[in-house]
């Protein structure tokens, strides 16, 4: 039986590791045990996100420690100091655009970083005799770009055949061959997760829905790749983290899970329907805000489709998503609505010293 009393949340400070930990603190009443927060907190790492969890949890059941992901004794070290039973992969170079451009980084931390966790989690997790303990898991959380591009039908499913286009896809899906080997080698207790695309609170700006959100308020041009045509699966990142902490509940040893938001829509339509919920809230003129949509110069490699087949997971352990995308768009347009100091400290960069100026002095 697994211990799950000493989680491993790596890249908790980012979009989806930052929710994960709220959910995981404060809306998960069977869990009572300890999370720590491993985060390297480059460019999207924001550890003010957790500012609330930090004043409640802090020095008791939540910890920071701010480390790289490659560094191997920097990563052994704190498996030891906190008794790691539990890991929850969530730490990424993950943005296709900035891959392109340098994608150097992408297969340092990507590849090179789950390399440098899995060693520690097979070094540090052997019982007596040297066998792999079975009370442990290490969970990779991946993508769903690894699969590639669909057509116009069709969908991805765990057996999908993984063709990555970009070289943040192709990092990924090596770390996932790592988490895999690494089962099949040393008999390391895994299981892995590919998502569809999130959304909701504490988003990174650079992203297409908090992006668009913030151009409107700011009544900026609203770039957008190609024809506008790419269609994209949208999971909202509360619904995507109950399905992680399900598989890491209940989910088997050795198995990868789908999650998806069965909710396809195309990047133009999705706009619209967002400028929409914008203009109704924040008391803008849709009309005026639509003819600032500027169709922009494709990038290289855009793959044209995703779409997750989910049912694994929904018939094998329960889970089910519990937001629609109507409710989850008006969330996150509002979050962002009422959290303008938070948005103020990303663009101006105040979020990078908010450890050094509040964490370490308590």
């Amino acid at each position: 039986m697994r211990k799950l009393t000493n989680v491993l949340v790596t890249g908790g400070a980012g979009f989806i590791g930052c929710n994960f930990i709220r959910v995981l603190l404060k809306k998960t009443p069977g869990f009572t045990g300890r999370v720590i927060n491993l985060d390297a907190l480059t460019y999207a790492g924001n550890a003010s996100s957790l500012a609330d969890i930090d004043g409640e949890f802090g020095g008791k059941r939540y910890f920071f420690e701010r480390a790289d992901i490659t560094d191997r004794e920097r990563v052994r070290g704190i498996f030891q100091k906190y008794d790691i039973d539990t890991v929850i992969h969530f730490a990424a170079e993950s943005h296709v655009d900035r891959s392109i451009l340098g994608p150097e980084a992408f297969i340092r931390t990507n590849v090179m970083g789950t390399f440098t966790l899995l060693d520690a989690a097979r070094d540090l997790w052997r019982g007596e005799g040297g066998s792999m303990r079975e009370d442990v898991l290490f969970h990779h959380v991946s993508t769903d770009e690894v699969y590639g591009s669909l057509g116009e039908t069709g969908y991805f499913t765990e057996t999908t055949p993984y063709d990555p286009r970009s070289p943040y896809s192709a990092s990924k899906a090596s770390s996932d061959h790592l988490v895999f080997a690494y089962h099949h080698t040393y008999g390391l207790p895994v299981t892995l997760s590919n998502c569809s695309n999130n959304y909701g609170p504490y988003h990174f700006p650079e992203k297409l829905i908090p992006l668009m959100i913030l151009n409107m308020l700011e009544g900026k041009p609203l770039p957008v790749y190609g024809d506008g045509k790419y269609v994209r699966d949208w999971l909202f990142v509360e619904d995507h983290n109950t399905a992680v902490w399900a598989i890491v509940n209940r989910g088997k040893s050795g198995e990868k899970y789908n999650i998806g938001g069965e909710n396809e829509w195309e990047n133009i339509t999705l706009l619209r329907k967002l400028i929409g919920i914008v203009a109704e809230k924040a008391g803008l003129d849709a009309g005026k805000v639509a003819e600032t949509i500027t169709f922009v110069k494709d990038r290289p490699g855009h793959d044209r489709r995703y779409a997750i087949d989910c049912s694994k997971l929904k018939r094998e352990l329960g889970w089910t998503q519990s937001v629609t995308f109507e409710e989850g768009l008006s969330l996150t347009v509002d979050w962002y609505l009422s959290n303008k100091a938070w948005v103020v400290n990303v663009k101006s960069g105040e979020y990078a010293h908010w450890v050094e100026k509040n964490y370490t002095a308590r």
